[in-house]
C-alpha cells in the first residue's frame, strides 16, 4: 500500500518498550512495515508558541498535500501521450515517493534545524507559495494553448457547412484578381450530384460552363466550385437555394489561409515542446528497504541509499524534455519534499505539546500492509499505547463507557501522536 502512518511515543523506557511490542505484534500479524522516523531536536520556544504553530502547520500540511496532488495532476494532463510514463516521472529527490518516506532525512542546508522552529516554518511556507505561484502562470499558459489549439481543430472538423476550408482548397481551385468573374463554393447532397452537374449552369445567367469541380465530400454531400460573373452571384445563390444548393460563404485569401495554417503548426509545436516523447529517464531507487534507523544528514549526503542527483542536475539532464514537463518534474520533487518536512514538523510539535519538556519521544513509520489490515492495526496501536490517556483510550475500547462531553471514535482520537501520508492519492 501507498500508505503511511507517522506516529510517535515518549521516549522513557516504557514507551520503547510498547514500540517493540506493537513491532512484534504488527510483524508477526503482517499488518505493517515499521522504521523509525528520524527528526531533529529544534528550538523549542515557549509552549504557546508551540500551539500557534501547531495551528499554523496544520494549515501548512492541507496546503501542501493540496499542491503536491495538482502538481501530479499538472504531470498528467502534459503527458496525455505517455500516460502509462507518469509514476516514473513523479520522484522526490531521484527516487520514488515510497523510498524518500521510508529514507526520510532531514535536509539541514535548506532547513537549518539551529533555527527557530517559527523560521522554519516560514521557509517552508514561502517555498510553497511560490511554487503555487509559478504553478499557476505556467498551467494558465498551456491551458491558453491548449485551449487555442482545440479551437483551431474544431475547425477543421464537423461537416461542410461549418469545418474550416483552409486545409481543403488550393489556389488553383479559384479565379482569382478577376474584375467580372468570380468562383463559388456550393454544398451539394451526395444524392443530387446528378443533378446539380445537369442544371448549374443554367441556375442564372453568365454561368462559365464545365466550370464545376468536385473538391472534397463527406458522408452528406460534397463541395463542388462554379465560376460566374460576379453582377449574377445574389441571383445564382437564390435559384441554388431553390434546388438544395447551397452556396457557401467562403472568398480565397491566401495571406489568411496562410496565417491560419502558420497558427495551426505554431500551437501544435508549442504544445508539443512542453512536453517531448524523447524525454530522458530519470533514475529511481528501489522501493523495498529493510528496517533501519536513519541518521540525520543533509539530503545530498553521499551515504543516502539510491538518491540519484539533486533535482538542478536532475533538470539540465533532461534536455529531451519541454520546459514545462521539466519545471514540473523538479517543482515537484521541491512541494513533496517539503510536505514530508511539515509532517515531521508536526510530529515534533505535537509530541512536545503532548508528552512535555524536555524533548524525549519516538518517532515511527509505519506502512499497513493491506488496506483491509488498517482497523486491526490501529487496534493493536489503541492497545499498546492506551497508557498514554486511560479514560479517553477506555472510552475507545469499550462502547458502553461513557463519558460525559467527550465523543471518541476509532477514527477521530489516538492515545498518541498520529499522521497520515497518502500516496494513493497521487496514482
Amino acid at each position: 500500500m501507498s500508505e503511511f502512518w507517522l506516529i510517535s511515543a515518549p521516549g522513557d523506557k516504557e514507551n520503547l518498550q510498547a514500540l517493540e511490542r506493537m513491532n512484534t505484534v504488527t510483524s508477526k500479524s503482517n499488518l505493517s512495515y515499521n522504521t523509525k522516523f528520524a527528526i531533529p531536536d529544534f528550538k523549542v520556544g515557549t509552549l504557546d508558541s508551540l500551539v500557534g504553530l501547531s495551528d499554523e502547520l496544520g494549515k501548512l500540511d492541507t496546503f501542501a498535500e493540496s499542491l503536491v496532488k495538482r502538481m501530479a495532476q499538472s504531470v498528467v494532463e502534459v503527458m496525455e501521450d505517455a500516460k502509462g510514463k507518469v509514476q516514473e516521472n513523479l520522484l522526490a529527490n531521484g527516487v520514488d515517493l515510497t523510498s524518500f518516506v521510508t529514507h526520510f532525512e532531514w535536509d539541514m542546508a535548506k532547513y537549518p534545524a539551529k533555527q527557530p522552529l517559527l523560521s522554519v516554518v516560514d521557509t517552508l511556507a514561502k517555498q510553497l507559495a511560490q511554487i503555487e505561484t509559478d504553478l499557476k502562470s505556467r498551467t494558465a499558459a498551456y491551458n491558453t494553448l491548449k485551449t487555442n489549439l482545440e479551437n483551431l481543430e474544431k475547425k477543421s472538423q464537423g461537416n461542410l457547412f461549418t469545418r474550416t476550408l483552409s486545409d481543403i482548397v488550393n489556389k488553383e481551385d479559384f479565379v482569382l484578381d478577376s474584375e467580372y468573374l468570380v468562383t463559388l463554393l456550393v454544398i451539394v447532397p451526395k444524392p443530387n450530384y446528378a443533378q446539380w452537374q445537369k442544371t448549374y449552369e443554367s441556375l442564372s445567367d453568365m454561368v462559365v460552363p464545365r466550370s464545376t469541380k468536385l473538391i472534397t465530400e463527406d458522408k452528406e454531400g460534397g463541395l463542388f466550385t462554379v465560376t460566374l460573373f460576379r453582377k449574377v452571384i445574389d441571383d445564382f445563390k437564390t435559384k441554388a437555394r431553390e434546388n438544395k444548393f447551397t452556396v457557401r460563404e467562403f472568398y480565397y485569401d491566401e495571406k489568411e489561409i496562410e496565417r491560419e495554417r502558420e497558427e495551426m503548426t505554431r500551437l501544435l509545436s508549442d504544445k508539443k515542446q512542453q512536453y517531448q516523447t524523447s524525454c530522458v529517464a530519470l533514475k529511481k531507487g528501489s522501493s523495498t528497504f529493510p528496517d533501519h534507523k536513519v541518521t540525520v544528514t543533509p539530503l545530498g549526503n553521499p551515504a543516502r541509499p539510491a538518491a540519484g542527483h539533486t533535482d538542478r542536475e536532475r533538470e539540465s539532464e533532461g534536455e529531451g524534455e519541454g520546459p514545462l514537463l521539466r519545471w514540473l518534474k523538479v517543482n515537484f520533487s521541491e512541494a513533496f519534499i517539503a510536505w514530508v518536512h511539515i509532517k515531521a514538523l508536526r510530529v515534533f510539535v505535537e509530541s512536545v505539546l503532548r508528552y512535555g519538556l524536555p524533548v524525549n519521544f519516538q518517532a515511527v513509520l509505519l506502512q499497513p500492509h493491506k488496506k483491509s489490515s488498517t482497523k486491526r492495526l490501529r487496534e493493536v496501536l489503541n492497545s499498546v499505547f492506551r497508557h498514554l490517556d486511560e479514560v479517553a483510550a477506555a472510552s475507545i475500547l469499550d462502547a458502553s463507557v461513557e463519558i460525559p462531553g467527550l465523543q471518541l471514535s476509532n477514527q477521530d482520537y489516538f492515545p498518541y501522536v498520529y499522521f497520515h501520508i497518502d500516496l494513493s492519492l497521487l496514482d
